[in-house]
């Protein structure tokens, strides 16, 4: 999300349950980019999900009774969350569940995981949106947390790396280029290729994540030489107050210059403005891409949030969000 998020201390921790730390127990599924398409064990699929906040306390199980997928997994302190062993109690005071912790328990619940690094110390400032990220202070630093992930979960096909959540200022005021992005998203496509991860990484596009110009400008270049690679759009005002017929020709071009996307972030409210993201989302499930909705979280007072205190589908506010996606998500595919 491109504005404030406010990283929230779940109440009471969990049980610690034993995770494989050594991640042998990966499942029985394979997951590959075939052109524009994501394949699991051979046939082409599409998955729909969710961005979650289990670094803060694990438990997915909830999720399959809406039919989804896949989590995208909220990491807003890269630098202290563990990749292993028990909760710990991070600078912040917060408790923060071990990485592979997380993956094991989506995975006992059929969940595909993407680990999505949203900020490097869990304050504010340091929010992976908006952001130059070679230009951040912590540049060198975060790129050895990268490669630590990428070994760890090299041989788990189900956990796919994003490198970035939303890089560069909305207005390009920052010196960007899609050169600069190349560059960048380059190195760090390297970083978990050469600690040997194989699985789909995922690239976030420019401008926080809502620009598309530059996958097709800079996009079958990018893939030329790499391999199982999925481009993350995020859908806020660049895309839900379009028209129904740009936002369709918006992704057919994308479809035609063959650029496998996923749509790693939609929601209605962004920067205090309401929007409807249905016809959005009826264009895009139409045509078979993958998406994930923001937030999954139990909280009626968040007009992003998909659930109410008491679990049911939250609608104050914000368009009936959470039916809208419970009924979206509970569509045969």
């Amino acid at each position: 999300m491109r504005y404030q998020i406010k990283i929230l201390l779940f109440i009471g921790v969990t049980l610690f349950s034993c995770s494989n730390e050594d991640g042998n127990d990966n499942g029985d599924n394979t997951f590959e980019i075939l052109g524009n398409e994501i394949h699991k064990n051979g046939r082409a699929v599409q998955l729909l999900g969710a961005t979650a906040l289990h670094t803060f306390a694990t438990g997915s199980s909830d999720m399959v009774s809406w039919n989804l997928d896949i989590v995208r997994e909220f990491i807003g302190n890269v630098s202290e969350n563990p990749l292993t062993g028990f909760p710990i109690e991070d600078s912040n005071g917060q408790f923060l569940y071990a990485l592979q912790e997380i993956v094991d328990d989506n995975r006992s619940n059929n969940l595909v995981t993407i680990l999505c690094p949203f900020g490097w110390n869990g304050q504010q400032e340091s929010l992976f949106t908006g952001k130059f990220p070679t230009q951040t202070e912590f540049w060198s630093d975060f790129k050895l947390k990268l490669t630590s992930w990428a070994e760890q979960f090299k041989d788990q096909p189900d956990v796919w790396i994003e490198v970035w959540n939303e890089p560069y200022r909305f207005d390009r005021l920052d010196g960007y280029t899609d050169e600069i992005w190349t560059s960048t998203m380059q190195e760090l496509y390297n970083v978990i290729r050469d600690a040997g991860n194989d699985n789909i990484i995922l690239i976030p596009c420019a401008e926080q994540g809502q620009d598309e110009s530059v996958l097709l400008s800079e996009g079958q270049n990018f893939l030329t030489n790499n391999q199982n690679v999925l481009f993350d759009i995020h859908a806020y005002e660049k895309w839900l107050l379009e028209t129904q017929e740009n936002i369709s020709h918006r992704i057919d071009s994308l479809i035609d210059a063959n650029l496998p996307i996923f749509i790693g972030e939609v929601a209605p409210v962004n920067s205090g403005v309401l929007m409807d993201p249905e016809p959005f989302l009826n264009i895009i499930f139409s045509k078979d891409i993958s998406f994930a909705a923001w937030l999954w979280k139990y909280d009626e007072t968040d007009q992003d949030a998909l659930l109410t205190s008491q679990g049911l589908p939250n609608n104050f506010n914000n368009n009936n969000w959470g039916s809208l996606y419970n009924e979206i998500a509970r569509r045969e595919r």
